[in-house]
Order: structure tokens, then sequence, then C-alpha cells
């Protein structure tokens, strides 16, 4: 009886000090991890809006969303005193779960382009949404619903499915006119 005591003791200490280890490595890294998000986020909406100079965050109280996509973010791109664009930040759910998706609306109200993200669509398939061939579609088409289609050449407000991934298609491009709807509704 004792061996097992002096066991379960041994254990309890052993786990106590492995998840002491755990939390002051995770207090330690946890802004560093921040920064490094935040400083994603700002490449992304660089990138999908390239006119904007500057970025500052809409309350959410701005603007609309009546679709199930999540909406996560929403800021205003300027250029000096002019207002350059928008990028909002959703995540549809596509075949593998949750697509992180950055889409930049100029005030001209052409999309200038979008940013996938974190996502775990699969490998060959639903992951070649990150490939240019497909996300340069998006860019230069009128902020207005778009739709997807399997075969033949996509139209002005078209986009033209990966094969094999309608799913993933069908998401990014569901992500997209959630981010036109709410680009509607401040530009009202």
């Amino acid at each position: 009886m004792n061996s097992i005591l002096k066991l379960g003791l041994n254990l309890f200490v052993i786990c106590a000090v492995a998840a002491g280890l755990l939390a002051g490595t995770n207090q330690i890294t946890a802004p560093l991890i921040e920064q490094r998000n935040e400083q994603a986020n700002n490449e992304a909406r660089q990138s999908v809006l390239p006119g904007a100079q500057e970025f500052k965050i809409l309350d959410s109280s701005e603007y609309k969303n009546d679709s199930d996509v999540e909406v996560v973010e929403v800021y205003e791109g300027t250029n000096g005193s002019d207002v350059a664009g928008y990028t909002i930040k959703v995540l549809p759910k596509g075949y593998g779960g949750e697509i992180e998706l950055m889409v930049g609306i100029a005030v001209d109200g052409t999309i200038s382009g979008i940013n996938i993200g974190n996502m775990s669509e699969t490998p060959g398939l639903g992951a070649k949404s990150k490939e240019e061939s497909f996300y340069g579609q998006y860019a230069g088409k009128p902020a207005t619903e778009l739709s997807v289609v399997k075969s033949g050449t996509a139209g002005e407000t078209e986009i033209q499915a990966i094969s094999g991934a309608t799913i993933t298609s069908n998401a990014v491009t569901n992500g997209v006119n959630t981010a036109v709807e709410v680009y509607d509704s401040i530009n009202k």
C-alpha cells in the first residue's frame, strides 16, 4: 500500500512540474504569437488592398451581415485622407472546416484580391484554393454576388471551380459574397 502511495505522489509531482512548465512557456510565447498573427493579418490586408497605406478597424455596428458565414473583422483602408477600400475577414465553412479568408474590396466596387489563410481542406483538392490559378480569379471582379461554374468559361460574375473540390470552391465564393454584403451595408 505504501509503494502505491509513493508511486501516486511521484506521478502527481511529475504532472504538476510538467503543467507548470507548459503554463510558463505559454506565458512567455503568447505575446510573440499574438504579434506574429497581427503581422500576418497586416500583410494579408496589404496584399488584398494594395492601394491602402493605413488600416482602421470598424466597429461591428457600422456594418451588417445576414449570412451564416462569420465575419471576424472589417478594416477601412485609407491612403492619406482618402478611403481606398475595405478588407473583410470571414470564416466560410469548407469541406474540411473553416477557411480563413481575407477579402479586399476597393472603393470603386471591385474585388481587389483575396487571401486564404488557415484551413484544413483536402491536400491536392481543396487545398488548391491557395494556388493563384484559383484565388486570382476573384481580383477585378465586380463586388456583386458571384457564383461557381463547374465547366465552361467563367463569365464576369462567375468563378471556375477547382476540379474535385466544388465544396471548397463554393465555400470561398460564399465567403467573398458575404464580404460583398458587408461592403454594400457600409456604402449605403
